[in-house]
């Protein structure tokens, strides 16, 4: 019996590079499907259960005070009642004054019930009828001081005036309006009003 020992045929080096690259591209491929695998986003098992005592879609308060009366409107109310506030989702705030109107509107807010206190949150934008317009990310009334204010930064722009500043303070029983933080205005041609 005779053993035969055979010799492989000599593989060229480039043909072994190509080898080596396609093992380092499947070695590669491989821990990238393990590792994803491995961490894979779970779904959401849906919205989080709020603890709202009551929750109500198309909401609509209207109330009148004096000479002066409002209408809050709200996509989404979860009232929490030990809390005495109300949560509001896409409200919408119209107060008639007899000399001029005002429209606020912000993506949600909290409206307090006994005080009947308001603050608007996310993209908050309020118009007037005399052509004011003011842009913020939060907005709070307190009725009692008949206060409008905010410390974060606002944009008012009027006709031809803008002006920034980083807070807003309305107190309409004065009616006085202080911008305060470093303030910036803009007036751009004619006559600003």
């Amino acid at each position: 019996m005779r053993l035969q020992i055979r010799r492989l045929p000599r593989i060229h080096p480039a043909a072994r590079v190509v080898l080596a690259l396609v093992l380092l591209f499947v070695v590669a491929v491989g821990i990238t499907l393990v590792q994803r695998s491995r961490t894979a986003p779970l779904e959401s098992p849906g919205p989080t259960p709020s603890t709202a005592d009551l929750r109500l879609k198309g909401v609509e308060i209207e109330e009148e005070s004096g000479r002066v009366r409002w209408r809050l409107t709200a996509e989404q109310a979860l009232i929490f009642e030990q809390e005495g506030r109300t949560n509001l989702r896409k409200i919408a705030v119209k107060v008639d004054e007899p000399d001029r109107s005002w429209t606020i509107v912000g993506e949600e807010g909290d409206l307090y019930q006994q005080t009947k206190n308001l603050e608007v949150r996310r993209n908050v934008i309020l118009t007037s009828s005399d052509g004011l317009r003011l842009e913020t990310t939060v907005l709070r009334w307190h009725g009692e001081e008949r206060r409008l204010w905010t410390d974060a930064p606002v944009r008012l722009s009027r006709q031809r005036t803008v002006i920034h500043g980083t807070a807003l303070d309305v107190r309409m029983g004065e009616e006085t309006t202080m911008v305060t933080g470093p303030v910036r205005a803009t007036f751009t041609g004619g006559r600003a009003q």
